[in-house]
């Protein structure tokens, strides 16, 4: 079983769209690759008013793989520490870019993948 997570600008599940930066997303739509299930579930990291880090919330759904448009450096490194593979720059709904990973067209992301706009909040 693979759990995909797909960040997501609204309740729509499959048919919403992928939204620009990971972490600030209102929901993030979750496909189970075994049985076909899909579930929404809410962005209540820090970046939304919540606590903890998406990275480790998403790990602690047991998701696999993240598929997104934009994400940071360090929100890379944090997906990876806990084994979850990270494909960036997708983009339509969370349908198409599943199907996109189910066809193998993505790439796995690397740091030179990272969005540059939040790039100064991972220097130390």
């Amino acid at each position: 079983m693979t759990k995909v997570c797909v960040p997501t600008v609204g309740s729509g599940g499959l048919d919403d769209l992928i939204g620009e930066h990971f972490g600030r997303v209102p929901t993030y739509t979750i496909y189970d690759s075994e049985t076909g299930e899909v579930e929404v579930v809410d962005n209540t990291s820090e970046h939304t008013g919540g606590t903890g880090l998406p990275g480790e919330i998403l790990s602690q759904l047991g998701i696999d793989v993240l598929l997104c448009s934009g994400l940071g450096r360090r929100a890379i490194g944090i997906l990876n520490q806990n084994g979850i593979e990270v494909c960036a720059g997708v983009s339509g709904t969370a349908r198409a870019a599943i199907e996109a990973w189910k066809g193998g067209s993505l790439s796995k992301a690397s740091d030179k993948d990272a969005c540059q706009k939040h790039a100064f909040r991972d220097r130390h």
